[in-house]
């Protein structure tokens, strides 16, 4: 690890830790920061403080941090295989697609009683592998990917599952289950609990721990197709291996949060111009990176208009839209598209 990582990663983990402090002591009720390391770090459980500390904004927090890091991740990766850095989780369709599957399983009630622990994570898994092969089986048609075409394929395909998702919506009878589709939809961690967390944070570890394995083939992909092949990798085999660990990872993460967009794309870009494309070093400071981004845009969620709460997606969407537009005219710049 170089020195500049190491200085990447340390300045990482005290954002991290002074925005967690920051979204366990701000909200309707605010709390100060001292209070707040009181509180966890003396172990406290109880009182009015101790409880919304505990069993309202830690939860939260945590779900921020796990989902944000994880989504940063699948980001890089799909990123480096597609060889595009305007990939993303959302824009490829994979956290709609995970989302439909969840909405489904919730709305027509398939799986009743095991929703969250199977059901439910199942059924968004699906549902982000289905959107991420077809969009990639879209844009490789015709021998070679480009830009535009990548792009194209996501917007069908969301379109394709926002259609879906609209046709559950018209079906579902209560207005529980518009506002669950809604919730779904838009992205939040509003029902972050507890008894929720460690499915998520244990797929994060898992996935993130294989990725980091397979640094050495992601890195060669950088290098091309025929270049990889003659390096010795399986592209193939290896992409379709990766696809299916990534889809695995959004489905999961998109069952507790909803389709949060624009994370897998900034964040990416970022941690590469800090620390390079290695992925051995990138894949964790995008973790990072991600973590610090999603806690501190629920932050901005849950009191920019209190007390009314936005939906974290809209306020990533806000982020990330103009950097997605700026990063798209670079790019069709490079490809000679725009002047």
């Amino acid at each position: 690890m170089t020195r500049r990582t190491a200085a990447v990663l340390g300045g990482l983990t005290a954002a991290l830790l002074a925005s967690a402090v920051a979204g366990l002591a701000l909200g309707p009720v605010r709390i100060s920061p001292g209070q707040v390391l009181d509180i966890v770090l003396g172990g406290q459980h109880t009182g009015a403080f101790a409880a919304i500390v505990w069993d309202v904004r830690m939860p939260r927090v945590l779900l921020g941090a796990v989902v944000g890091a994880g989504l940063a991740v699948t980001g890089t990766v799909l990123q480096a295989l597609v060889r595009n850095r305007l990939a993303d989780p959302f824009l490829l369709g994979a956290s709609s697609g995970a989302s439909a599957g969840a909405v489904a399983v919730l709305v027509l009630g398939v799986g009743a009683g095991f929703a969250t622990t199977v059901t439910l994570p199942a059924a968004a898994f699906a549902g982000s592998l289905g959107a991420l092969v077809c969009v990639y089986a879209m844009a490789r048609r015709g021998g070679s990917m480009t830009t535009g075409r990548l792009i194209l394929a996501g917007v069908a395909v969301q379109y394709v599952l926002s259609a879906l998702t609209s046709l559950v919506l018209v079906l579902a009878a209560e207005a529980d289950q518009v506002r669950l589709v809604l919730f779904w939809t838009l992205g939040g961690l509003g029902g972050a609990r507890w008894d929720e967390l460690a499915l998520p944070a244990a797929t994060l570890l898992l996935g993130t721990g294989l990725l980091l394995a397979l640094a050495r083939p992601l890195d060669l992909l950088l290098a091309g197709e025929e270049g990889a092949q003659t390096l010795g990798l399986d592209t193939g085999r290896f992409r379709a291996s990766v696809f299916v660990l990534t889809s695995l990872v959004i489905g999961v993460l998109v069952a507790y949060s909803g389709a949060i967009g624009f994370v897998g794309l900034m964040i990416p870009h970022a941690a590469r111009m800090a620390v390079g494309a290695g992925h051995r070093a990138l894949l964790p400071v995008a973790a990072l990176g991600g973590a610090v981004f999603l806690v501190l845009a629920d932050l901005v969620a849950r009191t920019a208009a209190a007390p009314e709460e936005i939906p974290v997606g809209v306020v990533t969407a806000l982020v990330g839209g103009p950097c997605f537009l700026w990063m798209l005219r670079r790019s069709a710049r490079a490809e000679g598209v725009l002047g």
